[in-house]
């Protein structure tokens, strides 16, 4: 019994090559939490929670998740398949239904790592997961058309729908030309300054997606232009939540808390698995632990969402830019942790420059990186079934929600196979 718990909890292992590497995984750290401020911050206020919210998430289930999760690559924190599922509920119930959705989901989580249902992420087929990425791709840009056109956020469930009203009420009311247009000049910046980069060799690598905000924020700060912005931010570290202070009824609650929990289980691990992938780790005694990944993750949402911030996961874009640093333990990860907080602290009046437009334009551009369309060209050249699967799923993603997709998309890929398998016979 004393094993079964303890496989959950850190240990010493954890951070073995600290002292050969440890100013690698400082440097990553902090290179991860350059790219994770602008999508903390977007994602927070997408979610309708705000841009601070998105900050504490990050600090906190950054920070947990990276001392008790069991990937030594994994970095934590909100993410836009999170925000594709609390986007409806925060506009029905409001923001104060967060504290106990993410406690209850933080619950349902850390009982699944010690149930030790980790594997079962290994049974859903990769054409699923593919699709269920280019879902959430769709969703997370079509989220973004409030802060793109100036316009207000239109309540719904329905992704398709909402979006479809909160462009006739942005062209009602008259088109935001000026939103536009940081939009495009921030994805302008966001995919010609790699190109400029490597042209000029420069040794000192920044993040696009940060030099893109900067000149945007400079942009509208010089000709004084007329955009929203994120605005002043407190510098606490903490928001009021409270478990009582939501109306959310007991159904709601229990569907909620039960979705969150599923979405940041398949996310968390998907991402973890994804990251030995990347980092070659093929040695089981290295790779990562799917049922302490469970737990890490539980705990890291328990305690976001108690001090005001919202359910999280393990963030796979996050996780690729700390492997691509050379990150080599999971210090990099608190280190992103740590520089978030410093952020926070000293760096409050210059983000509350940055216009939301800004933000919007680099989660339009995180869609299609997360997309990724030459990858997903090879993926349709595949067999039939798999094409299907892939295209199928990110439709249901779209029009009914990640968890019915995932869910269908895997019983139509089995079916389909067994199918296929009885006429070959």
């Amino acid at each position: 019994m004393v094993n079964y718990l303890t496989e959950l909890l850190p240990s010493a292992r954890d951070y073995a090559s600290l002292k050969s590497h440890w100013h690698r995984d400082v440097l990553a750290g902090v290179t991860v939490g350059i790219v994770a401020l602008p999508l903390a911050l977007a994602f927070g206020i997408t979610t309708g929670a705000g841009a601070q919210s998105g900050l504490i998430t990050a600090i906190y289930a950054g920070f947990v998740a990276a001392i008790f999760g069991g990937s030594n690559y994994q970095v934590s924190g909100p993410t836009g398949a999170m925000t594709v599922v609390l986007v409806p509920i925060v506009s029905k119930y409001g923001v104060a239904s967060l504290a106990p959705l993410g406690l209850l989901a933080g619950l349902i989580v850390m009982l699944m790592g010690i149930s030790h249902l980790g594997g079962l992420i290994n049974k859903v087929p990769w054409a699923v997961m593919e699709g269920f990425t280019l879902g959430i791709a769709i969703v997370i840009a079509l989220q973004q058309l409030p802060s793109t056109l100036a316009s207000k956020n239109v309540s719904g469930a329905n992704t398709i729908a909402t979006s479809w009203r909160t462009i006739k009420f942005a062209i009602s009311a008259g088109v935001h030309w000026t939103s536009l247009a940081i939009v495009v000049l921030t994805l302008a910046v966001k995919f010609i300054y790699p190109h400029i980069a490597v042209q000029l060799h420069l040794k000192i690598h920044i993040p696009a997606s940060f030099v893109a905000i900067f000149i945007a924020s400079c942009v509208v700060g010089i000709f004084g232009i007329q955009s929203p912005l994120i605005g002043v931010l407190p510098r606490s570290l903490h928001m009021n939540s409270s478990l009582s202070a939501s109306h959310i009824g007991i159904y709601a609650l229990l569907v909620g808390g039960i979705q969150i929990a599923l979405l940041a289980s398949t996310e968390s691990l998907l991402s973890a698995r994804v990251a030995d992938q990347m980092a070659h780790i093929h040695d089981p005694d290295h790779a990562y632990q799917p049922n302490r990944e469970l737990f890490g993750q539980g705990l890291a949402t328990i305690a976001s969402s108690l001090v005001g911030g919202m359910p999280a996961t393990g963030a796979i874009a996050r996780t690729s830019v700390n492997i691509r640093s050379h990150a080599q333990s999971r210090l990099s990860a608190i280190t992103h942790a740590l520089f978030l907080l410093l952020v926070v602290l000293l760096l409050n009046p210059v983000i509350s420059h940055i216009p939301t437009a800004a933000l919007a334009a680099v989660l339009i551009g995180t869609s299609y990186r997360i997309a990724k369309p030459s990858n997903l060209k090879e993926l349709l050249r595949t067999t039939k079934l798999d094409a299907i699967t892939l295209l199928v799923t990110a439709a249901m993603v779209v029009i009914i929600g990640l968890i019915w997709a995932i869910a269908l998309g895997t019983a139509l890929y089995f079916v389909a196979k067994l199918l296929i398998n009885q006429r070959s016979i």
